[in-house]
């Protein structure tokens, strides 16, 4: 298990943008499968975007492409979401994850470590 702790969020103007951050707690960050989901009020959390071990590879949710970016540092133990042209349905509380070993998915049950999640409220 890994502990996580997401920061960046907040409330901005619909067309603005925000950066999260997620900080790792293990010294193995490099392991891991990163994502990114988030949930608003009365629906089911949903994936976001992913980040293999090295960063080469990425994954995202049709409706963030062009707009979000999710990128890894492993010498800081963090990984971003960099987010552009935020929609007022983008509002929903962000959750950093993270998944032991390889292979690409979306499915919250393959991850076993969550962080407590960070507010996004994008106003129109």
């Amino acid at each position: 298990q890994v502990q996580l702790v997401e920061s960046g969020g907040g409330l901005v103007q619909s067309g603005g943008s925000l950066r999260l951050s997620c900080a790792a707690s293990r010294r193995t960050f490099n392991s891991y499968y990163m994502g990114w989901f988030r949930q608003a009020p009365g629906k089911e959390r949903e994936f976001v975007a992913a980040i293999s071990w090295t960063g080469g590879v990425t994954d995202y949710e049709d409706s963030v492409k062009g707009r979000f970016t999710i990128s890894r540092d492993n010498a800081k133990n963090t990984i971003y979401l960099e987010m552009n042209n935020l929609k007022p349905e983008d509002t929903a509380v962000y959750y950093c994850t993270a998944r032991l070993g390889r292979g690409q998915t979306r499915q919250p049950l393959d991850f076993g470590s969550w962080g407590p999640g960070t507010q996004v409220t994008v106003s129109s």
